[in-house]
């Protein structure tokens, strides 16, 4: 959908550019910074580590520190003035002050697994069970990680301005509406 709406909008696009420009500030893997802020890593600290606090407070320290440059890219990218499209990663929360447009995506779960099928790499072979495990893990994952920014629900109707569930829809077509609903609605502020 990001890159149909890109197309309609002619906005920049920001997902693992995020990700790449945290790794490249750090000077870390960005295989390393993606597994952390995507699989929220900061909120599972695993009891068996007890070897050492001092390695359990270095890994929290380590999971917040590139929560803060996620913070910071987001801020940097916003500060630019230009429009553009940002996936995810509490965008809404931390931008509030530009006041940007919020986009809740969603779909039915056959819709989604349906869809990770005709995406998946010709070498991968995931059951569909494995795909819905995934999934599902990805969205619990997301709502700790809106959790730890605010009070809101991930998904809840009040964080957003509109919600789209993809199921059963031309995504080319789907793309299209939301950017002309997009474009009135920035409209509103130029009044």
């Amino acid at each position: 959908m990001e890159n149909n709406l890109l197309i309609f909008l002619n906005f920049d696009y920001y997902d693992k550019e995020i990700i790449t420009a945290i790794a490249r500030k750090k000077k870390i893997d960005e295989n390393y910074v993606s597994y952390i802020l995507e699989n929220h890593g900061w909120r599972n600290v695993p009891l068996t580590m007890c070897t050492s606090f001092t390695n359990i407070l270095s890994m929290q320290s380590m999971k917040t520190d590139l929560l803060i440059e996620q913070s910071n890219v987001i801020n940097q990218i916003a500060s630019t003035g230009k429009d553009c499209v940002i996936v995810g990663r509490n965008a809404d929360i931390l931008l509030k002050k530009y006041q940007p447009f919020n986009v809740f995506v969603c779909a039915n779960m056959n819709f989604k697994i349906q869809r990770c099928i005709e995406k998946k790499l010709n070498n991968e072979h995931i059951s569909k069970k494995e795909l819905e495990r995934k999934i599902r893990e990805i969205d619990k994952n997301r709502a700790r990680s809106r959790e730890f920014f605010t009070s809101s629900l991930w998904g809840n109707q009040t964080s957003y301005h509109i919600i789209v569930n993809t199921s059963e829809w031309n995504i080319k077509h789907l793309s299209y509406a939301i950017a002309n609903f997009s474009e009135y609605w920035f409209r509103r502020y130029e009044q």
